[in-house]
């Protein structure tokens, strides 16, 4: 990749994540360095186990504490989440002042603009400090006017047909 491009992975299917995993491994097949920071996540034991494996090409932040689905959370613990969430947000924004990596995914950052904890004008000006080395890769379920047209790539994932449900 490591053209400063901006790649969005969003829409109501499944897979988002792994396709930015794939472009975080193809990166880092092609030496180049990944920083993976993910959002309104579960905190999952074995992912983080599994994607430690990936060090250090590939490095993954989690600022949220709680094991538990944001939804879930009470108010009070919401904001506490807010409130790291946007610790990942001033991670992110370090990270690409600094060209710390060639490609950088925010995985379910999307989320935080379609919960409004932060603006979509907030995720632009911190796309705009990329420089023309780095990429950055966006994953969620909505995504906004302004951002599908900073995008230069958008991928619309949506289910087809689910062979989960009984027809009965």
């Amino acid at each position: 990749m490591s053209t400063g491009k901006v790649r969005v992975y969003c829409g109501d299917g499944r897979g988002k994540t792994s396709a930015a995993l794939g472009c975080a491994i193809h990166e880092a097949c092609s030496e180049g360095s990944v920083i993976i920071v993910e959002f309104l996540k579960k905190k999952n034991e074995d992912e983080i186990r599994f994607l430690s494996r990936l060090e250090p090409e590939i490095r993954v932040f989690r600022f949220q504490k709680s094991d538990r689905d944001y939804r879930e959370l009470s108010e009070k613990e919401q904001f506490e989440e807010q409130m790291n969430m946007v610790n990942g947000i001033n991670f992110a924004r370090k990270v690409l002042q600094t060209g710390e990596c060639s490609a950088l995914v925010l995985d379910e950052v999307l989320g935080l603009v379609d919960n409004q904890i932060i603006s979509e004008e907030d995720l632009l000006r911190l796309l705009d400090l990329r420089s023309e080395d780095t990429d950055v890769i966006l994953t969620g379920r909505v995504l906004g006017d302004a951002l599908l047209e900073y995008a230069d790539s958008v991928y619309q994932i949506c289910v087809k047909k689910d062979g989960t449900q009984s027809d009965s």
